[in-house]
């Protein structure tokens, strides 16, 4: 993998003699304070914003700050005209432009497309403060505000729908974001290194449109350069049977080599792409070839040409091996750039470092902002995830390589927050990230991480390559819960659980110091059909989990408590799956509160097997495999009531679905049947049937399994990360206890 110039490496630009802000600015008045007469970048979110690590606009506003720029921030404008756009004046360098910590359309709408009642990221948790596709519109805006200048766009919701992608909400697939915000450039990823280098190049007068070599950036351009080799990318992994086409990598000079080549049959793996031996081509380089993936019009009228596209881009994730793509939009090409170079422990320890506030701007008062509420004792230990989950976007935007911070760097976070942060009671809500237990795990040779082009290092099982060695996270948990004044620290974080079993001294650490009564985990399933297009393990992992977990638990003298959930309506699932799930959930005693039905996020693979009905997974062919794909509202209803089984609102549902199964057997009141023959009265029945078999797992009473199960979750971000809601957790307490406690929804914040 290429070196990266360090982040600090830069030169200072020349208003770095104005010295950190206690917030970035947010009105005129503020500006005078700080004694600038315009601001170099202004930064456009459709959050509150809050001046904190966990939110998208404070990282990089302060990592701009930190080169010497004066940066402003335009937070939740009214977009219905361009004067909230033009409140801090006319920026010297560019726009940045972001919807905000999560995709504006997840945002407002949950997976069955209704809208959201409330929004975390906004004070007082109040939804309508930002616009449906926010990134254009506010791109739309800032063009109207001030015309010539330079439109960077950026944030989970670009990063996700840089390429032609489909849109759940609108059932078809739509353009580049980049073309329809019409903005100059998009960062995609947590794009540190891509923003400081426009910014310093854009500082120096260099115009935005010659920008065209950062890494992980998208941009439009006419042609391809002179010097690239442009490669179809259906001769990577051809997604039907086609004309013979010549290996390009052979040297066509070569005439022993062409020949060889046109000897070779037709014949190809049906399910893998063809690897093909590269002959030596001084002209053919990695670093100048580019994939040409299907055009939008071809993609948006060909759900197979779709899927192929998607699985293309995923085998080009990997920074040290990922060529550059293009994808042609009506007349123009959108360009695609290698993902960055993920950051070194020093320049992670170095972005964490900021001066962050750490808390609201003062603009807001007294008001609460949910999502701040949720994350302000916690702190971020890592970046990314190797899993590689279909469902879950993080590979598309923080990638597979995790990126670590030291030690020495978190332990000074938790000292800050705990001399700093107003309300702080000595417990760390988490240590974690995307994932709790990644720490510092990597693949065991830099060299073989460089060529992998896996999408995941732990499905079907775990890689051999891979380090599964926790002893740096067991040391970090040690260290930090010996800080004076710190009274717990709680993982909170989702815990990759077949990856712990590999250490059983990191469960019994977690077990025995970190769980706050409630541990939840995310078997999604335990059918193998879905849990093969989701890349996750078979329940088995989870069974194994569960056995440690609950040694550990008795070992240290506790009561606690696993809350697994589960998806319903994954593409992969069919009646039968839900069905054997919900009997599984009987069978250990599980009653799912909520539960969260598959979202299709933009990019996402789960999302493209949606869509297209062929599984990216493996090659794909107009008559390869086929996914199973649970559409309709009804039908969508019906998976999802075979997770709430012990629910008598669903029963009638049920009832009709196991008969129509040839599963009658089903219905009745003995012990291996799913539903009762019967209504009952009301609801009387149901909420003392809930509270009489509700004692949870761990109980000294009953030494059962948990028989409540509280999956009452927002859906997952658009990265896929979706971390513990306090409320939400008293939440299941309280309902495991037999007691109804009813909290307002929250929707996670992902970090």
């Amino acid at each position: 993998m290429q070196a990266a110039k360090p982040l600090f490496d830069y030169p200072k630009f020349w208003a770095e003699c104005f010295g950190p802000a206690p917030f970035l600015p947010m009105s005129r008045a503020e500006m005078d304070q700080l004694g600038w007469d315009s601001c170099d970048i202004i930064i456009v979110t459709g959050d509150a914003y809050v001046d904190h690590p966990s939110f998208g606009m404070a990282i990089i506003g302060r990592l701009l700050e930190a080169q010497g720029f004066r940066v402003g921030i335009i937070a939740q404008p009214d977009w219905q005209s361009k004067d909230d756009f033009m409140k801090l004046g006319k920026p010297n360098l560019f726009f940045g432009v972001a919807a905000g910590n999560m995709d504006s359309m997840i945002n407002r709408y949950t997976a069955d497309r209704k809208i959201r009642s409330d929004d975390a990221y906004t004070p007082g948790g109040n939804a309508g403060k930002r616009p449906d596709r926010a990134s254009m519109v506010y791109s739309q805006r800032c063009r109207e505000a001030y015309k010539g200048v330079p439109i960077v766009l950026g944030g989970i919701e670009a990063s996700l729908r840089r390429i032609a992608h489909y849109d759940y909400w609108q059932d078809k697939v739509r353009h580049s974001i980049l073309m329809d915000a019409k903005a100059d450039i998009l960062l995609f990823g947590n794009a540190e290194r891509a923003v400081v280098e426009v910014a310093q190049r854009l500082s120096a007068g260099e115009p935005i449109e010659a920008i065209t070599d950062v890494r992980g950036t998208a941009f439009v351009r006419r042609d391809t350069p002179e010097g690239w080799f442009e490669l179809d990318s259906t001769r990577i992994d051809r997604p039907g049977r086609i004309d013979k086409i010549i290996n390009p990598y052979v040297n066509t000079q070569d005439t022993a080599a062409c020949a060889i080549e046109q000897d070779k049959g037709p014949q190809e793996d049906s399910n893998e792409a063809r690897v093909v031996q590269l002959l030596p081509n001084p002209r053919l380089t990695r670093e100048h070839t580019v994939i040409r993936l299907p055009s939008f019009e071809k993609v948006k009228n060909d759900p197979v040409l779709y899927a192929h596209a998607n699985r293309v881009l995923h085998l080009e994730t990997n920074p040290g091996n990922a060529r550059a793509m293009v994808q042609r939009h009506g007349e123009a090409d959108v360009w695609f750039n290698p993902p960055p170079i993920p950051l070194t422990t020093e320049e992670m320890d170095y972005v964490f470092g900021l001066p962050y506030a750490r808390v609201p701007h003062p603009a807001y008062g007294g008001e609460k902002i949910p999502a701040y509420e949720m994350i302000r004792f916690s702190v971020n230990i890592m970046r990314g995830c190797f899993g590689g989950c279909t469902f879950c976007s993080i590979t598309e935007h923080e990638g597979r390589i995790i990126q670590n911070r030291s030690e020495d760097s978190i332990i000074r976070e938790i000292e800050e927050i705990r001399d700093k942060v107003p309300g702080f009671t000595g417990v760390i809500s988490d240590l974690g990230g995307p994932t709790a237990n990644m720490y510092r795990i990597a693949c065991k040779d830099p060299e073989i991480e460089k060529h992998c082009r896996k999408p995941s290092c732990v499905f079907p099982g775990i890689c051999d390559n891979l380090d599964t060695d926790h002893s740096s996270l067991i040391q970090l948990y040690r260290r930090a819960r010996d800080l004076p004044g710190v009274k717990k620290i709680l993982i909170a974080s989702g815990l990759r659980y077949d990856l712990a079993v590999e250490s059983p001294e990191y469960v019994r650490e977690l077990v025995t110091h970190h769980v706050g009564g409630y541990l939840k985990i995310a078997p999604e399933h335990t059918e193998q059909g879905p849990l093969s297009k989701m890349m996750k393990p078979g329940i088995g992992s989870y069974d194994r989990f569960k056995q440690m977990f609950e040694k550990y638990t008795r070992e240290a003298g506790k009561e606690q408590y696993l809350i697994p959930y589960f998806i319903a309506a994954h593409p992969g699932t069919t009646d039968e799956d839900m069905m054997n799930l919900a009997l599984w959930l009987k069978r250990n005693g599980f009653r799912a509160d909520q539960v969260q039905a598959f979202y299709p996020s933009p990019m996402a693979t789960a999302t493209a097997m949606y869509h297209s009905g062929k599984n990216p997974l493996r090659k794909v062919t107009y008559k390869s495999e086929g996914v199973n794909i649970v559409k309709g509202e009804r039908h969508r209803r019906l998976h999802k009531a075979f997770l709430r089984w012990h629910d008598p609102n669903n029963w009638p549902m049920l009832r009709e679905a196991l008969k129509d199964m040839g599963r009658a057997d089903l219905i009745g009141n003995g012990k291996h049947q799913l539903i009762p023959t019967h209504q009952p009265d009301g609801d009387g029945g149901y909420q003392s049937a809930r509270r009489k078999n509700s004692t949870p797992v761990g109980s000294k009473k009953a030494g059962k399994p948990l028989l409540t199960q509280h999956s009452g979750l927002p859906p997952r971000a658009s990265d896929g990360s979706r971390p513990w809601n306090k409320d939400e957790e008293g939440k299941a307490a309280a309902y495991a206890k037999g007691k109804k406690r009813t909290t307002k929804r929250q929707p996670n914040i992902p970090r």
